[in-house]
This record gives structure tokens, sequence and C-alpha cells, in this order.
């Protein structure tokens, strides 16, 4: 039961305002077109965001709430001398500087070259916290919370070209490779500032073994800060509040940076089509990774078949509840291969097919907004601060989409098209793993070990639900059922390893055109559409309906085992997670989303053109 204000929504906002210049100078010389230029960003931020900043209160049963006894937890972000905080800001330049060269070969060969160079720069200064300056982290860092990284320019060198094969257009051949930079979401940046506690307070949880005797639920929550100043202080000082969360950006991070390289066909076909075939590859030069210098190297390992290593203390610094740093990853790499049919427009005729084959890997999709709940939210079997290349949760393997439209015009004055379109393909990744801590690091992100027979898990009896031997069988009986599962005996599970079953989404247009000229030069249309959302879905319900297993959270992790602790021998225990073997069953499923997007929907318009 949870009541009372949503924990992530109190004065949560982002201000984006972004000021450009650009200026560019194209020279013709023959054959040639150089065109050389300057631009430059600058975005201003301004980030807030209070986590808790109500207060948080959990209790270990209704009754103790009732009673008014100790929260078993409280948690709180608050601003300074009794105000809120008025969010973060930040001041990000961008400058850019590039030359380019087209070289028009002949008539069927276009080269395309050039440089771009990108130098980002941070203009406002950030204040320093001496409580953090005092603190050291694993492998002896210490966090710096008063400067942003270090400016490094990046050099992006780019070739293309463009190849008329029979000087006809029948058939072209294009291309490139290079380098490319951006930037990203300014709030992973201004994580540093906000949990730096110069701003607002760093994000604190307590345990209820650490909170005062008399400490009580208090519905004003500035009341109950300021009742406890040496639990919360009211100005920077070189006290941290207990269980604080800290942030920064590396001194040497980049933005991020990738290799691309395509190579794609266009082949004139009979009856007015086109085929396209195109692959596209690309190889993470700066991509980005979250770290938590507050844990510490694991000092244990696990007895039997999965020995993964153990932590026995998951902190660096106890007061300390997380020090993330953003950091750089060169490890991940997408490609895909695309081939596409297109029919043109003919006799009131038009169409398209294409399927995509896509295999994307990364070491973490960095799946949060906060520097701690990123973290916590990736997934790996052996060490967050070290997360293995796996599939992209963005990587579905295999997709078709399609159209096909007709128009035909009639009693002079009336058009009617009507477009069906399709899209076909996995309902994304999931991963399988325990529903909460296995390792010990403090994050439920532990992906399972597959067992290649009931002997290699040890579970224990659910009291008057389940005996260890029937959760074995029925867990055994899961795997084998399950094509990824079963081919992965004796490995771990990977991150995003599951492709969730297909689906089939079906959408249809209806255009009713009434058309006039008034007896003048221009044309007056009136134009009345219907959009049929997953029209399948219209005519049956389970037609185009989303769906995922029924063992996973609302982040398509599956979760079928719950870690119980370790034997005598040093062995993980575990139980099924559910209540018992039935329920464990009927959640071994695929189940629909209750959502507006696995549900048909209609949009009429009206639309006046002249």
């Amino acid at each position: 039961m949870s009541f009372g204000y949503e924990l992530f929504t109190y004065r949560n906002q982002v201000e984006n305002n972004t000021f450009s210049i650009v200026n560019n100078l194209s020279v013709n010389l023959d054959k040639h077109t150089l065109t050389a230029g300057v631009s430059y960003d600058n975005i201003y931020v301004n980030n807030s965001y209070i986590r808790e900043g109500t207060s948080y209160y959990r209790y270990a049963s209704l009754d103790d709430f009732i009673n008014n006894a100790k929260p078993t937890d409280f948690g709180v972000t608050y601003g300074y001398g009794g105000a809120d905080p008025k969010g973060v800001e930040m001041s990000f330049g961008l400058a850019s500087l590039y030359l380019q060269d087209e070289w028009r070969v002949n008539n069927n060969l276009k080269l395309t070259y050039g440089v771009r160079a990108e130098l980002p720069m941070y203009h406002n200064e950030l204040l320093n916290n001496p409580a953090i300056d005092a603190l050291t982290f694993r492998d002896g860092y210490k966090v710096d919370i008063d400067a942003w990284p270090n400016t490094k320019m990046q050099i992006n060198p780019r070739f293309g070209f463009n190849w008329d094969v029979l000087g006809d257009r029948s058939l072209q051949v294009r291309g490139g490779t290079g380098l490319f930079s951006g930037v990203l979401p300014f709030v992973w940046f201004t994580n540093q500032p906000s949990a730096s506690g110069t701003v607002q307070s760093p994000e604190i949880g307590i345990k209820g073994e650490n909170l005062p005797a008399d400490f009580r639920f208090n519905p004003d929550f500035r009341a109950q800060v300021a009742k406890y100043p040496g639990l919360f202080p009211q100005a920077i000082s070189t006290t941290l509040a207990s269980g604080a969360t800290i942030a920064e950006v590396h001194k040497d991070f980049k933005m991020p940076r990738i290799w691309r390289t395509n190579l794609a066909g266009d082949i004139e076909l009979p009856y007015n089509m086109i085929l396209t075939v195109e692959a596209l590859v690309s190889k993470d030069v700066n991509a980005v990774v979250q770290q938590n210098m507050n844990l510490p190297d694991a000092n244990n390992v696990f007895s039997g078949p999965d020995n993964r290593p153990r932590y026995m203390s998951n902190r660096v610094v106890g007061s300390v509840s997380s020090a993330m740093v953003l950091d750089n990853s060169s490890e991940g790499y997408q490609t895909l291969l695309t081939a596409q049919l297109t029919k043109n427009y003919t006799n009131g005729f038009s169409g398209m097919v294409a399927y995509t084959y896509n295999v994307s890997k990364d070491v973490t999709s960095n799946p949060g907004s906060a520097a701690y709940s990123a973290w916590t939210s990736n997934l790996d079997a052996f060490n967050l601060n070290d997360p293995q290349l796996s599939y992209s949760n963005f990587s579905v393997p295999h997709r078709v989409v399609g159209s096909i439209s007709y128009r035909v015009e009639y009693l002079r004055n009336l058009a009617t098209t009507i477009s069906i379109y399709y899209n076909g393909s996995a309902q994304g990744r999931s991963s399988v793993a325990y529903s909460n801590d296995m390792n010990g690091d403090g994050a439920s992100s532990d992906l399972i070990y597959i067992p290649r027979n009931a002997s290699e898990l040890t579970f224990v009896d659910v009291a008057g639900k389940m005996t260890a031997a029937e959760q074995a069988a029925a867990f055994m009986a899961y795997v084998d059922g399950d094509s990824y599962l079963s081919a992965r005996k004796g490995q771990y599970a990977e991150r995003f390893g599951v492709v969730n079953p297909w689906r089939n989404r079906w959408d249809a247009k209806i255009l009713q055109d009434i058309f006039t000229n008034f007896g003048t030069d221009r044309r007056y249309t009136l134009q009345l559409s219907l959009d049929i959302v997953n029209a399948g879905n219209l005519l049956n319900k389970d037609w185009g309906a989303a769906t995922r297993s029924g063992l996973a959270n609302q982040y398509d992790v599956i979760m079928p085992l719950t870690y119980k602790g370790v034997n005598a021998g040093g062995a993980p225990t575990y139980t099924l997670n559910a209540k018992d073997i039935a329920d464990f069953q009927d959640k071994n499923r695929q189940v629909k989303q209750l959502t507006t997007g696995s549900t048909w929907g209609m949009l009429f318009g009206v639309r006046l053109m002249f």
C-alpha cells in the first residue's frame, strides 16, 4: 500500500534554451564545390529534480503507521534554509568548424569528403563541497564536483560517394564512412551539481536503525528536516548527510562518438518499381556508461556451478549511498541490413514493403535519468561496474513494414484514397534475472544462472506452499519449455538475450477529398480523414495486442526466481518467484499489456487546402 505525493514528480522539470549561429561559405570551382563554415550552439539548461522532495516513509506494517511507530526507512531531498531548490543551471557551448569538397568526377560519379572539428565548452562555474572532498572511494578515487570535464576537441573526417553505374539512374550505388559526434541528455550532466549538496541536499535515504528513537511521521517535511539538523544539514558544510548519493562526470569524459559506414544500392525494376538494399554498420567510439565508485571489489564467491563474485560489503564509504561517475566505453556496435521494394504511383496504386535485420550490442543503454538509477537498472551477471557486452535493448532482430495505397478520382469533384499500413516485429527484448539482489552489490540487477539440470540449483521449501523438489521440477520444466533458456543451459543469461514474441499491427487510413476551383485557377479541397490505429484489434481483441511475460516487471525483466541466501556450503539457494506452483505456472504465459498502444483507436480529421 502506498499513498501521498508521487516520489519523482515534485517540482520535476527541465528547461532547455538553445541559441545557434551558423555561417557557411560555398565556392564553385568547375567540378568542385567547396563549403567551409563555422557554427556555435549555446544550450542553457535548468533541471529541477527533487526526488522524494516531500519526504518518503516506509513502515514494517500498516499497524505501525497507524500507531505512529518509527519507520523502517526514510528518504528526502530538500533545499537549504527551508526553501525549495530553484533547479540546477548549466550553460554549455558547442563550437564547430568544418570543410567539405563535393567533387563531380564525371556525370556518373560524385565524391563528397570533408572534416568537422567540434569543441565542447562549459561556461558556468560549480561550487565545491568540502564534505565530498574529504571522501576517498574505491582505488583511492576522489570525486571532484566543482569542475566540469576537460574540454577536448574531436576531429571527425567523413567520406561519401554516389555512383550512377549505367548513367541512366537505373542502377545507383552509394555509401560512405566517417566519424560522427553529438551531445547527450544534459540531465546526466546536471546530476553532478544536483547531487553535490551545493544547490540542494543530495538524495538522502536512511535506514530505520540509523534514525533517532523519537523519529516519527510528520506531514510537514520542512519541519521534519529542520528538527534534526544533525541528520539534515541546512547549508554546505564539512558534514554530508547520511545516505547521500553523489555524482560526477569524469574529467576525461568525451561527448558520444561513433564510426559509421553504409553501403547501398538502388535498382530500377519493371512496373515502375525500385529495389533498395542497404547495409549500415556503426562502432561506438565514445559510448556512455555509469560506474559506482562507492562499490568495493567483490571479496567472496558463491560455491557450486554458479560461482559468480559475491559482495560481503557494498560500500567503501558507509555513510554514502553511492558515488556515481559518468564515463565512456567503446565496446558497442550496431549492424542493420535492409531490403526495400517500392512501387511508385501508377494508375492510382502505390506501395512498399521492407525488411530489416538488426544486431546491436552495448554494455548499457543507460536506462535512467538519475545516475544511480541508470546504474542499478542495467543488468549483469558479475559486476555492474564492468558490464558485459550484450544485446542492446533496442536491437529488434527482424522487422517487416509495408504499405499499399489506392487513390481514385470520380464525379469530377471527388477523390477517395484508401491506405493500409503494416508493421511486424518482435515486441522488443527481455532479460532473465532474479527478483532481488543476489550478489550483494545493493542492486536487484543480477542475471540468472541457467542450470544444466535440477541438481545445479538449490531450492528451499516454502512452508505449506511448495517443497524444494516441487520447485526444482517446475523450474526445470520452465527452462526446458523456453527456447532461449533451454539453449543456454550451464551458462548465464544474457542482458536482453530473450527476443519477445512477434506482433502484427495493421493501421488503416481513409481520405475523402471534395474539390473545386470555383471558376478560378486555384483548387480548393475539403479533406475528411479517418485513421484507424491498430485496425486488426478492432476486428478481434487478440489481434495486434501487445503482450509480455507474466513473470516480467514493467521494464520487461523476467524474474522467475527469488534469492534466499546461501547454504552451509556457500551455494546460493532459491524459491520460485510465486506464491505456489499453480501461481508460477499461471504466470508463465504471455499476458496482455493494458495500454492504449495495445488497443485500437480512431481519429477523425477535417482539413481545408487551397
